[in-house]
């Protein structure tokens, strides 16, 4: 866009109290600034499930949001982590400041937002800057490409601290074509950084049918490798919705995308 904000406008949810920011017509985001724990977008609940159980209860963390959209994230981490630094790089400036006008963020939010493209933008971090990095800029196969091999989730991974945690939300198409692309470039990447694997999530419908929807795919090194702690990471996974819910282990994951590519 060559300029967001004469395309964007932030209104009245017709769900509840609540914002949304639409784009050329399309709802991006959902936000409940009296209320920033409440997600709404089924895929951002999955992300912030996981940011849940990867640290204890409060602890500020660095986390690098790649996608700004209505600041949803980045209100739900500063109210369930308070103190957290949270950074976004987004390509559009005029966006942010739409947004942050509309719905200014809660007091003590520690925000540094950077314009520019998020991989260039990636690699001018140091190693290990982030606890956390949240890719939410997938739009199925019309994504950039140079944001979708491996030298992209290479550089995540390095700017990661040693037990960080790396989520990506694909949108994708029925059959899931983009999904197992992607899904197999990160497993890879994953296993070369010594980890066993990704995990994914997702709407039971959307992996169990092959259906058109969102998957978070995670990878960490902090993620459990022994039998009974992930089985239990699972099921707490799967108990915290939305529902129904389908979450799969690094395993789960890698026979999906042999029997998706057939």
């Amino acid at each position: 866009m060559d300029n967001t904000s004469e395309h964007a406008r932030i209104i009245p949810a017709e769900f509840d109290d609540g914002w949304v920011l639409e784009i050329d017509g399309e709802i991006q985001s959902h936000v409940d600034p009296n209320r920033p724990n409440v997600l709404r977008f089924e895929y951002l609940r999955r992300i912030g499930n996981l940011l849940d159980v990867s640290w204890p209860p409060t602890q500020p963390i660095r986390i690098l949001h790649l996608g700004a959209g209505a600041l949803t994230l980045v209100r739900y981490v500063q109210a369930t982590r308070p103190g957290s630094n949270q950074t976004v790089i987004e390509l559009e400036s005029d966006l942010v400041d739409l947004v942050t006008e509309k719905l200014p963020l809660a007091d003590g939010t520690k925000l540094n937002v950077i314009t520019g493209d998020a991989r260039a933008e990636l690699q001018r971090s140091s190693e290990g800057d982030f606890d956390a990095i949240v890719v939410d800029i997938f739009t199925g196969h019309d994504t950039a490409t140079h944001l979708t091999d491996r030298t992209f989730y290479a550089d995540a991974l390095h700017h990661l601290a040693e037990q960080g945690l790396l989520l990506v939300n694909i949108g994708d198409d029925e059959g899931l074509g983009f999904f197992v692309q992607q899904a197999d470039v990160l497993q890879s990447v994953a296993r070369d950084a010594g980890q066993a694997g990704v995990w994914a999530l997702s709407d039971a419908s959307t992996l169990n049918e092959r259906r058109a929807g969102n998957i978070v795919v995670a990878a960490s090194a902090n993620f459990p490798t022994d039998h009974d702690d992930v089985t239990a990471l699972r099921s707490r996974l799967s108990a915290a919705g939305p529902h129904p819910a389908s979450v799969l282990v690094p395993s789960d994951t890698a026979s999906l995308i042999h029997t998706l590519r057939g």
